[in-house]
């Protein structure tokens, strides 16, 4: 994927995301919602030995919130 081609999809993930928030979503599932978008693209990026289990426990943490 080209970084003109990602840009665009992570605009697009944020942007559907801010779609929802001014649908009623509340500031704390909004938030919650982009923190996540963010672990699971370094989670796509890595390998098992590159912190893997650290951002997956974050994953973790913030779906608890």
């Amino acid at each position: 994927m080209t970084p003109q081609e990602k840009a665009v999809e992570l605009y697009a993930k944020y942007d559907e995301l801010g779609r929802d928030f001014t649908r009623g979503v509340s500031m704390r599932e909004f938030a919650k919602e982009c923190a996540l978008v963010c672990c699971n693209e370094v989670l796509g990026y890595m390998g098992a030995d590159r912190g893997h289990q650290y951002w997956t426990e974050v994953k973790a943490e913030i779906e608890r919130l």
